[in-house]
């Protein structure tokens, strides 16, 4: 009887201890599958790049964590209603994700959002399109948007499109 009773609770004991590991495992899992809703990112909105002008040039502008980003739109000049050729090059961070919105500064021209893919150095590339404001010649706000592990960077470059 008495070995009978070992034998239960031996039994019970290991069920026990298998139960525990299984829900710390459980509980791992859950923990790294949902990090980062329970951490999430946060948002942060540069001052617009007003000092260079994206028609002649690459613009760079620094980032607060540190690093770099340099943003080149082409052909230069910038024209509406034609394929552009976007590049944003990283130095001394890592993004997960770029995309790149363009809008009017002072008149709403729709969603204009566009990816940027990444080509496993420094780069990210994509191609994009202005349209045509039928007012004449706009400012535009080319704005990088830059996702990290742990922040969203939204970093805008001014720029004057001349008239179509």
């Amino acid at each position: 009887m008495r070995s009978l009773r070992r034998r239960v609770a031996r039994r019970a004991r290991i069920l026990l201890d298998l139960s525990i590991v299984l829900l710390l495992v459980l509980v791992v899992l859950v923990g790294y599958r949902y990090a980062p809703r329970l951490l999430p990112t946060t948002d942060l909105t540069l001052a617009p790049v007003t000092d260079c002008d994206l028609n002649k040039q690459s613009c760079s502008v620094g980032i607060p964590a540190g690093g770099r980003i340099e943003l080149n739109i082409s052909p230069h000049p910038i024209p509406v209603s034609k394929p552009l050729h976007v590049s944003a090059r990283i130095a001394g961070f890592s993004a997960n994700r770029i995309e790149i919105d363009l809008s009017g500064e002072n008149m709403n021209m729709g969603y204009n959002r566009w990816p940027l893919i990444h080509d496993g150095n420094d780069a990210y590339l994509g191609d994009a399109t202005l349209p045509v404001c039928i007012t004449g010649r706009m400012i535009w706000r080319a704005t990088l948007i830059v996702e990290t592990d742990r922040q969203r960077m939204a970093i805008p470059f001014l720029f004057e499109a001349p008239v179509h």
